[in-house]
């Protein structure tokens, strides 16, 4: 990681309560079902969570367009306050695209109630100078997926005349 300040200060607010947000980060079925760029899955046979202070979360990102790539992402969380904060250090190792290496990242991950039910996201991430362009692209990439999996998992209230 190359400095004490994030090279990724995401703040955005979703459409969805503070818990079920949390769940999405948190839980391996929802993570799943929107982590990483479009295109990208996670098998869940390959994920493994433990969620707490001292805990860690384990997965296999792997590319549509190029099945080859496997990347190995495990997280050693260092800080977690259920529906509130998870921090820790992720190991990014596997067959990575072209010229991305194996790197360490430190992710930070704030949840706010904000109003009408809806939770601002404060994410910071430390890495190296080299990946901040493709995880930005990710970043942007996974949280369409996010919305969409949030508005499935709560859908929104419709008033309807009978």
């Amino acid at each position: 990681m190359d400095s004490d300040k994030p090279q990724i200060v995401i703040s955005r607010v979703v459409d969805a309560p503070r818990e079920l947000v949390y769940r999405a980060f948190t839980d391996p079925d929802h993570l799943a079902a929107w982590w990483g760029p479009i295109g990208n899955s996670i098998p869940r046979e390959e994920m493994d969570f433990d969620v707490r202070p001292g805990g860690y979360q384990r997965w296999t990102e792997v590319f549509a367009a190029q099945p080859g790539l496997r990347v190995e992402v495990h997280i050693d969380l260092t800080d977690v306050v259920d529906r509130e904060l998870l921090d820790g250090v992720a190991h990014v190792t596997g067959q990575l695209p072209e010229g991305i290496e194996p790197h360490e990242t430190r992710m930070r991950v704030e949840f706010h109630d904000e109003a009408d039910g809806r939770t601002r996201l404060e994410i910071r991430q430390w890495l190296p100078g080299r990946v901040v362009g493709p995880a930005d692209q990710g970043w942007n990439e996974a949280f369409s997926k996010l919305d969409a999996t949030l508005r499935n998992a709560h859908p929104v209230a419709v008033d309807v005349e009978v």
